[in-house]
C-alpha cells in the first residue's frame, strides 16, 4: 500500500459502515483524506461530517437545496463514484441504489469497497466484467463477505464448497429445541440492527 494517502468517497456516509469507515480515517489521517461524501435522508449527521472532513464533492438524497456551499460540489453518485479525484470509492448504500454509482465506479477503474450485496445480486455478472475489463478492483467490506474474502484470499485451489453459518443474532445462544421454536416476529427484533423483513428473513 506505501505511504500514498488514499483518497476516498463514501457513499452512505451516515449509516453505520459509513460511519465505521470515517471513525478508521479519524484514527489514520495519514493514510486517508475524505474527498466525497453521500447520504439519503440523515442531513443533520450530514452537515456535521462535511464540517469536520471538509470533502469537495456531496450528495444528498433528499436535501440539496439546503446544502448548497461554495466549499463544496453538488453531485450525483454516480459523478462521485467515478471522478478523477477519487481513489476508492466505499459503497455503503442500500438496497438498489448501489448499483448505478458501484457500475460508474468499476467503469472508471476505481478501487470499490463494497458494502452493497444487493449491486452483486442484480448484476454481479455485469460489474465483475466491467471491473475486469477497467482493472477495477472489488473489495468486500461487510462483515460476513469480507471474512470469506480474507480466508480465500491467497489460496491456490479454488474452494469446492463454501458455508456460512450466522455470526450472531437475538438466536446466538439458543439451543437446537428453543431455535424449532421462534417466530416471524421475533426473528425481526435484532438486537442491533433493524433491517427490516426482506433483508431480515430474505
Amino acid at each position: 500500500m506505501g505511504n500514498t494517502v488514499k483518497r476516498l468517497a463514501i457513499l452512505g456516509s451516515t449509516g453505520s459502515i459509513g460511519q465505521q469507515t470515517l471513525e478508521v480515517v479519524r484514527a489514520l489521517p495519514h493514510r486517508f483524506h475524505i474527498v466525497g461524501l453521500a447520504a439519503g435522508k440523515n442531513i443533520n449527521l450530514l452537515t456535521k461530517q462535511i464540517n469536520e472532513f471538509k470533502p469537495r464533492l456531496v450528495y444528498c438524497q433528499n436535501a440539496k437545496e439546503h446544502l448548497a456551499n461554495a466549499e463544496y460540489e453538488l453531485l450525483s453518485l454516480e459523478d462521485i463514484a467515478r471522478h478523477p479525484q477519487v481513489d476508492t470509492v466505499v459503497i455503503a448504500t442500500s438496497g438498489k441504489s448501489g448499483l448505478s454509482p458501484t457500475l460508474a465506479a468499476v467503469k472508471a477503474g476505481k478501487n470499490v469497497a463494497l458494502a452493497n450485496k444487493e449491486s452483486l445480486v442484480m448484476a454481479g455478472e455485469i460489474i465483475t466484467n466491467e471491473a475486469k475489463l477497467n482493472a477495477a478492483r472489488i473489495l468486500p467490506i461487510d462483515s460476513e463477505h469480507s471474512a470469506i474474502w480474507q480466508c480465500l484470499n491467497g489460496e491456490t485451489q479454488p474452494a469446492v464448497q463454501l458455508i456460512l453459518t450466522a455470526s450472531g443474532g437475538p438466536f446466538r445462544h439458543y439451543s437446537p429445541t428453543q431455535l424449532k421454536e421462534v417466530t416471524a416476529k421475533q426473528a425481526l427484533k435484532h438486537p442491533t440492527w433493524q433491517m427490516g423483513r426482506k433483508v431480515t428473513k430474505g
